[in-house]
């Protein structure tokens, strides 16, 4: 069974069922594999919310037309906010490999008159990626399972629900 979608303006009409939906006005989602350059930096607000803040490499590999391999890291500042936060400040270190989801956040402050700017990604979702042998000998990685907060606001504070390990 093949379903069919029709777009009209903003609404789409599913062919098979019939019915209608409003599309989303837009989409902010980043989702990276990198290394981190160097052990994340955390702390905590005066109300007690944990910020952990650190930076992921990423690599891309390709052939230019002399047949030569070129390589270009980029480099990404990470924010994580909450249980969220605690557990990257627990568990990553200088050169862990992990996958990040998050939403580009991009924020301003003034310093000296001067009007600066900071692109962020607002990580939601972490899951570390190195093996078990690279990050202990026990045979156990603390933190490994994948952690998700589903709340909507849930990068503004602490969730209610309890580190899922």
């Amino acid at each position: 069974m093949t379903i069919r979608i029709i777009k009209i303006g903003r609404i789409i009409i599913n062919r098979v069922t019939g019915k209608a939906g409003k599309m989303a006005k837009g989409l902010n989602k980043v989702m990276l594999i990198g290394r981190l350059g160097k052990d994340p930096d955390c702390n905590f607000t005066g109300s007690g919310t944990a910020v952990c803040k650190f930076s992921v490499a990423t690599s891309d590999e390709w052939t230019d037309k002399q047949g030569e391999k070129q390589e270009k890291t980029e480099w990404h500042k990470i924010v994580a906010w909450g249980k969220l936060g605690e557990i990257c400040g627990n568990y990553l270190k200088k050169g862990s490999q992990v996958y990040i989801e998050g939403k580009i956040v991009t924020r301003s402050w003034e310093k000296d008159g001067i009007t600066r700017y900071t692109t962020e990604i607002v990580a939601s979702d972490m899951q570390m990626l190195d093996s078990k042998k690279q990050e202990n000998n026990s045979g156990s990685v603390p933190g490994e399972e994948y952690y998700r907060e589903n709340k909507p606001g849930a990068n503004q504070g602490p969730p209610d629900d309890d580190i899922p390990f």
